[in-house]
């Protein structure tokens, strides 16, 4: 997972270009697969079950296999795609279990960390999660699907960073990496306008110093988010799915 920078947007895909002609050139062409590969994820591009194949991969970064290779595994350990001998690397597909460990995870963290948001963050602050909403607000309006999906994301990133606490920043941005999979396998008729109104409570109660309010915002927040995925296992008997009504 890259780590999330100072600035709004936390998993903004990097730019393709040429090796970098140094001795950290294999490692920065490593970060730059990774990067890429984990926006492409995050925004819907890729997925889940998607085949990876190193050799296309190499071919579009103009970079060896064994770079490609080392992006892949890094990758693996952050459970965002799956390397089996037999079919290679492809897009994660979370089961239904997971999904509900990763938004239980998110609660525990986000709660706690919205109460620390309500204490210290200072206007400045507030103001520059103001200009966020905007930029959300201006996603849905425009039907900007994977710039909507980026900024609605980023939100619980951004405040993890304003707190100073990288390691949580990190840990929200892997877990929200993970949670895309999982919405784009699982998800029904979720509202991202929805999702930017409840943002808005959000800070709405983060300025007036209401930490209580802000973290049963947050958990009703991600309570909805995942209420709106289909998570409950599909019926397997024939008869009841091909004669539904009877």
């Amino acid at each position: 997972m890259p780590r999330a920078t100072a600035q709004l947007s936390v998993v903004a895909p990097a730019k393709p270009a040429a090796g970098r002609a140094s001795k950290d050139g294999g490692r920065v062409d490593t970060q730059r697969i990774v990067e890429a590969i984990t926006s492409a994820i995050v925004e819907r591009r890729l997925m889940p079950g998607t085949k990876l194949a190193e050799q296309k991969i190499a071919d579009v970064f103009k970079v060896s296999r064994t770079l490609v290779r080392q992006a892949l595994n890094q990758l693996s350990r952050h459970k965002l795609i799956t390397l089996e001998p037999a079919r290679g690397a492809r897009v994660a597909e979370p089961s239904v279990e997971e999904a509900r460990q990763v938004f239980q995870v998110r609660a525990m963290l986000e709660a706690a960390m919205i109460r620390r948001a309500a204490q210290e963050l200072d206007k400045k602050q507030i103001g520059q999660l103001r200009a966020h909403l905007r930029a959300e607000q201006a996603a849905v309006q425009r039907t900007d699907v994977s710039g909507r999906t980026q900024l609605l994301a980023d939100f619980h990133v951004v405040i993890a960073q304003m707190l100073g606490n990288e390691v949580l920043a990190d840990m929200l941005g892997d877990l929200i990496s993970r949670c895309a999979l999982i919405t784009l396998m699982y998800q029904s008729s979720h509202s991202a306008a929805h999702s930017f109104e409840e943002h808005v409570a959000i800070v709405d109660a983060i300025e007036q110093r209401d930490g209580d309010a802000a973290a049963a915002l947050m958990e009703e927040h991600l309570t909805n988010v995942e209420h709106n995925l289909e998570l409950d296992p599909r019926s397997t008997d024939l008869e009841s799915v091909l004669l539904p009504n009877r």
